[in-house]
């Protein structure tokens, strides 16, 4: 019996790879010679870094960037095959970087991110994939482009600001200074927002007040990003703010698509071709998955159900493992989960069941008992 398994991490307990062996172990101890594959998942955003590092023998980077209030924060990218970096944007911008009470997108800047791509520049990386989840930013990506010389200027021919504040003064951008290796890059954005830059589904008006905008702030930022948007246009006539996914990360997106050629993917759907999940289905008998929490969200796209779409594919049957399960989540066997399972095993505190080892050998043992039964077939 060939069984692949690919599951989300359990967030805030275990990374993709952990629990993935921790199924594993638990095939094993019911079906001693079982063939098990286990792949890392995720849908770049949080954890994306870590799977692919982890499932495809790449290496963990770290540098000294500058966080989105301008100081000096330690961010972790990866780098896979020596020539491709995995980025979340969020190690240099997220909303987590900074405390509640700072947030303030009129300030926060992307600058950082430059920074990472710079560093992984040096070390002769060609191709990107970029996380753009969890941030704290609404500059549009202007910070990201100064960091990677791109020039954007005031009327006396001056860097603006950083932060978004900044806009209010950019009056032109040029390239002279830009790193030249960029022009030999590729960036694949894994991302699952379809907001355009601007307007009432925009950047500024649907994640703004998540990231410390009050509503007078708002109206003040997709203004921003729409006269950001119109310099742009004179900088490059191809740029269109209305593409789906330019809103994502405060404009962020619009910056790699407008100034860097990047490609915009489907989270999950670009992992799942970057780990070659197909090429390992072909010949499997069944398809393991599962993420910390199944509900009604899982249903509506994210990584377990990318994996289920997959395996229907070639008919093979998927069952779902997960922290736990909510009422909803039955939704999933309209999108190819055939049945799924919780892993708590006895009433103990949220914190306790998120423990490493507890939520390793709940996962272990459900998964055992499980294909004690598969093995009655």
């Amino acid at each position: 019996m060939k069984v692949v398994v690919a599951t989300d991490s359990f967030k805030g307990s275990l990374s993709s790879m952990e629990a993935g062996n921790a199924i594993k172990r638990g095939i094993k101890q019911a079906h001693p010679y079982a063939n098990v594959i286990v792949r890392p998942l995720a849908d770049g955003g949080e954890g994306t870094v870590e799977a692919l590092v982890e499932g495809m023998n790449g290496t963990y980077h770290y540098v000294n960037v500058t966080n989105p209030l301008g100081q000096k924060v330690k961010a972790c990218y990866g780098i896979i095959e020596c020539t491709t970096a995995v980025i979340e944007i969020a190690s240099a911008a997220g909303i987590t970087l900074i405390d509640t009470q700072e947030k303030n997108p009129m300030l926060t800047t992307t600058y950082g991110v430059g920074e990472i791509i710079i560093d992984a520049l040096s070390k002769g990386c060609r191709r990107f994939i970029i996380g753009l989840g969890g941030s704290v930013t609404n500059d549009g990506g202007a910070g990201m482009l100064q960091a990677l010389g791109f020039d954007l200027l005031d009327s006396q021919g001056q860097p603006i600001p950083q932060g978004a504040q900044g806009l209010k003064k950019l009056m032109t951008i040029h390239d002279t200074h830009v790193f030249p290796e960029l022009k030999k890059c590729d960036f694949l954005i894994a991302c699952d927002v379809n907001n355009p830059l601007c307007g009432p589904q925009g950047a500024s008006a649907v994640y703004g007040p998540q990231k410390g905008a009050t509503p007078d702030m708002v109206k003040e930022l997709d203004d921003l990003l729409e006269h950001f948007s119109k310099i742009t246009k004179k900088y490059n006539s191809y740029a269109n703010p209305s593409l789906s996914g330019c809103g994502a990360a405060g404009g962020l997106g619009f910056a790699f698509f407008s100034f860097l050629q990047g490609q915009h993917h489907s989270g999950i759907k670009l992992i799942l071709k970057e780990t070659h999940l197909e090429s390992y289905l072909t010949d499997a008998d069944l398809v393991i998955t599962g993420e910390g929490r199944l509900d009604f969200q899982t249903a509506m796209g994210k990584a377990p159900i990318g994996v289920a779409q997959l395996a229907k594919k070639y008919h093979l049957p998927v069952i779902a493992f997960a922290g736990s399960v909510t009422e909803n989540a039955i939704e999933c066997h309209q999108h190819g989960i055939d049945a799924f399972f919780p892993i708590l095993r006895e009433i103990i505190t949220l914190d306790e069941a998120m423990l490493c080892d507890v939520a390793q050998k709940n996962l272990t043992n459900t998964v055992e008992q499980v294909f004690r039964l598969w093995s009655l077939k």
